[in-house]
């Protein structure tokens, strides 16, 4: 009958309400557990019991402020190891040179969970199961061992030409603007220059961005923003304010993805016709594939790794040119630093060789203290599966661990004045910093792209310091802006001008 109907609706909502109310009591009582499991570890106190120091990520990220300043903070007052908690998960901020030795030159430490969420953004493939989320070290080992030749000094010799060339481009567009005695953001003629130069010595693809328009610039500044909130906040997908920004993520990812597969295939189509092509990057990899002697099944799941790395190198792109304009901005303040060393070696000429970027060892103590006190990539985190002492503190395993190069690089008992842009810390002769300092990550898992990267800072920043003098026009900000990458917040507005040799 109905009222029977109705009876059986009721005790089944009574028991739905118990099942519930014990779950929530269940998660209530592992939550207390895992607070008493690392209580005796020193941390700011939680924002509240259920997600401890959420409230604090989201009023620092709603704020457009700078999380890792934040850990700097906490590193100075709680010491070398400290905890937070986000819901029921555990995370310690280590900024012990020891343990950091220990854990990250390791392959036995895995990179945690958060990387698993990098795979997708918001239902989008992004940088799938590849070499930066890959947490399986012989799959992530696989993948290492196909692109390591692309990456060989011998093989970066050869780009000089590329990198040449590219930022002749950018002394071409810097000349027409100090001509018109205008102002100009340097981090966006950086981007043009960075992705130009990836996209000709990766791909084989002129994208010319200092003179044509393109949706890559804006597709990857958007692809890690959406990456920053999708990482850090759990419930950002559940507010409908989110939704449009969660669309132009998605389409972004389906942007690079959709060219970076183009772009592979056209190259493994022209190779397997015997057409000649670009001895670059690609090539390399797909060449170093073939000699894996792999089946089908293998080449289809590579075929997907290499969209995953053409994302990936794209992404690259970002942290190099975001180390270029924080360069530019510490030069700007500092100009007397290292016009001489470059007037030295580099001259008046306009091709700059594989040897002089050897002879620049001045230029290259700028751009090492630049990472110092600005890491572009500025942390990594890895999973603690057992116990072990940190510190003198003993840390149950079933946690994660992050690393960051902002917070030891900003931290007195490592650096001596550390807000002071001295590049003399990384002269040849001083000591070497002992597992604080790590803008490329340490270890098995270190960036591929390191040397590649640098070749191309060096070579930018000569031939920039060889033709011009820029200064920074005032009232700028000097903040760091945190998405996902660090860089400069106000884009570096710089006045160009010739330079009278």
């Amino acid at each position: 009958t109905k009222q029977l109907r109705v009876i059986c609706l009721i005790y089944a909502l009574v028991f739905l309400v118990f099942l519930l109310f014990v779950a929530f009591l269940g998660y209530c009582l592992y939550i207390k557990h895992i607070h008493m499991k690392y209580d005796h570890i020193p941390g700011p106190p939680r924002d509240s019991f259920f997600f401890g120091h959420t409230a604090t990520f989201w009023r620092i990220m709603n704020n457009d402020e700078n999380i890792y300043d934040k850990s700097v903070e906490w590193a100075k007052i709680y010491g070398p190891v400290y905890k937070i908690y986000i819901l029921h998960y555990v995370i310690l901020g280590v900024n012990c040179p020891e343990a950091t030795k220990e854990i990250l030159m390791s392959s036995k430490y895995p990179k945690d969970s958060f990387y698993k969420r990098l795979s997708n953004l918001f239902g989008q493939r992004f940088l799938g199961n590849g070499l930066v989320t890959a947490r399986d070290h012989k799959q992530w080992y696989k993948q290492r061992r196909i692109m390591d030749p692309a990456f060989s000094s011998l093989y970066l010799r050869g780009l000089m030409g590329a990198f040449n060339d590219r930022a002749e481009k950018l002394m071409s567009k810097l000349t027409d603007i100090a001509d018109s005695k205008a102002e100009t953001h340097m981090l966006n003629l950086m981007n043009c220059v960075t992705l130009d130069v990836i996209a000709k010595v990766a791909f084989g693809v002129d994208l010319d961005l200092l003179n044509n328009s393109s949706p890559f610039p804006k597709a990857i500044e958007t692809c890690l923003k959406g990456m920053t909130y999708y990482a850090r906040d759990f419930f950002f997908e559940l507010k409908p304010t989110n939704w449009s920004f969660i669309n132009e993520v998605r389409e972004a990812c389906r942007l690079l993805r959709k060219t970076g597969a183009k772009w592979i295939h056209e190259r493994k189509t022209a190779m397997g016709n015997g057409e000649d092509v670009p001895k670059d990057i690609l090539s390399q990899i797909i060449k170093s594939a073939g000699q894996e002697n792999i089946n089908n099944h293998i080449i289809i799941y590579f075929s997907n790794v290499l969209i995953h790395f053409c994302i990936c190198i794209i992404l690259g792109q970002e942290t190099t040119a975001n180390q270029l304009a924080f360069c530019t901005m510490e030069l700007a303040r500092h100009p007397h630093v290292v016009r001489q060393e470059v007037d030295d070696v580099i001259g008046m000429k306009q091709d700059i060789s594989y040897d002089d970027l050897g002879r620049l060892i001045y230029l290259s103590q700028v751009l090492k203290e630049t990472l110092r006190i600005y890491p572009t990539a500025p942390g990594t985190s890895r999973e603690l599966p057992e116990d072990m002492v940190i510190a003198g503190i003993h840390i149950p395993g079933g946690c994660s661990c992050f690393f960051s190069p902002y917070v030891t690089g900003r931290l007195e008992k490592f650096f001596k004045d550390p807000l002071t842009f001295d590049p003399d810390r990384f002269h040849p002769d001083a000591p070497k910093p002992y597992y604080c300092y790590y803008p490329f990550a340490l270890g098995p898992r270190s960036c591929l792209g390191q040397n590649f990267a640098q070749m191309e800072a060096k070579v930018v920043m000569a031939k920039l310091l060889q033709r011009f003098d820029f200064t920074l026009v005032p009232g700028q900000s000097f903040d760091i802006l945190d998405t996902g990458t660090l860089r400069p917040k106000s884009g570096v507005l710089c006045s160009v001008r010739h330079r009278n040799h």
